[in-house]
């Protein structure tokens, strides 16, 4: 069977197409109506073939979302690509303008980057996605203690007024508050899940890992619950990158950090405490140090070491062993 390969850009207002049949480009709002002029159009243009459509479009988080939704909708197949991915492909093909008509096209060339498993039907599980939600919020909150203890930090130095220091350190306590309702409703969500629920205490089972880095490996495996270990990595940030140009460019070992940012700002402090309390892992990264190994490229090697092993759980369905795992990596 042969796919027409649909390309879509996506913004916030508007959804620009470009049908590869005739070399038609069309822009639709990007709203219920507007998915369903663009879908008839399609039946129109393809008609007895439209079972063999693939929407090409790159991930723009909400704005993508109705498109997303209306696709699961109508069973409708798609290629989801990353902002790194379409923006790599674009210098590739020495694109030199930048529109939205151009990145449209450019979307529908890169069906030739498509591999097995890429078309799917898009899917979302909506417990997963209030988990999501939780996390998200969480993590806002994080960026906003920070910023609060900054200036606390600041503020006493600078021997400022103690009104002001009292209501800071009050806002601080909220915060903290606030968070632990959100773990507390992140939590009440997986105990009403059975399958959610055994899945958290397999993950969890690993000595040291806690509360926060379970619920966020738990979201990270069902969002993309057919992921292999390679992807899992990748999505995590966790695959390491070294600059090396003969004797002129040598970088230290640093992450990748690419992935879902989401996920890799509430998990690297986290997992490094459990390094800490883990004796096994503990044991692993001063094998990696005596070896040889930098700090931080033994640091994100452990850090790795207990994603996969998570995963690993997660994927058979058990909780941790330690004489099965012992040389897990």
């Amino acid at each position: 069977m042969m796919s027409h390969f649909i390309g879509i850009d996506v913004a916030k207002a508007t959804l620009q197409v470009y049908i590869p049949q005739g070399q038609v480009d069309l822009e639709f709002a990007n709203t219920t109506s507007g998915l369903h002029k663009l879908y008839k159009t399609l039946k129109l243009s393809y008609k007895e073939s439209l079972q063999e459509l693939v929407l090409v479009y790159e991930s723009t988080g909400c704005y993508s979302r109705p498109l997303e939704e209306f696709c699961q909708k109508k069973e409708i197949n798609c290629f989801k690509v990353g902002a790194y991915q379409s923006a790599s492909f674009s210098k590739t093909i020495k694109n030199r303008n930048k529109t939205d008509k151009v990145d449209a096209r450019m979307l529908s060339a890169m069906q030739i980057l498509v591999g097995k498993g890429d078309i799917k039907i898009p899917y979302r599980d909506d417990d997963a996605h209030q988990l999501r939600s939780y996390i998200k919020y969480y993590q806002s909150l994080n960026k906003k203690k920070t910023r609060q203890k900054n200036y606390l930090e600041a503020a006493e130095i600078n021997q400022e007024d103690d009104y002001i220091l009292k209501q800071v350190r009050k806002r601080i306590k909220q915060i903290d508050k606030e968070q632990e309702n959100f773990m507390a409703l992140s939590m009440k969500l997986i105990k009403a899940n059975t399958e959610y629920l055994n899945a958290y205490e397999n993950i969890t089972s690993i000595k040291g890992l806690g509360q926060k880095s379970g619920i966020v490996l738990l979201y990270l495996f069902l969002r993309y619950p057919n992921a292999s270990r390679q992807q899992i990595t990748a999505l995590t940030g966790l695959d390491p990158v070294q600059r090396e140009s003969g004797t002129s460019l040598k970088h230290k070992t640093r992450m990748s950090k690419q992935g879902i940012s989401l996920v890799r700002g509430l998990l690297y402090m986290p997992i490094l405490s459990t390094v800490q309390h883990n004796d096994e892992m503990k044991r692993f990264y001063e094998r990696l140090v005596e070896s040889g190994k930098v700090k931080m490229s033994a640091q994100i090697a452990v850090m790795r070491k207990v994603v996969l092993l998570a995963h690993s759980l997660y994927k058979n369905n058990e909780k941790y062993d330690e004489t099965k795992y012992l040389n897990f990596i």
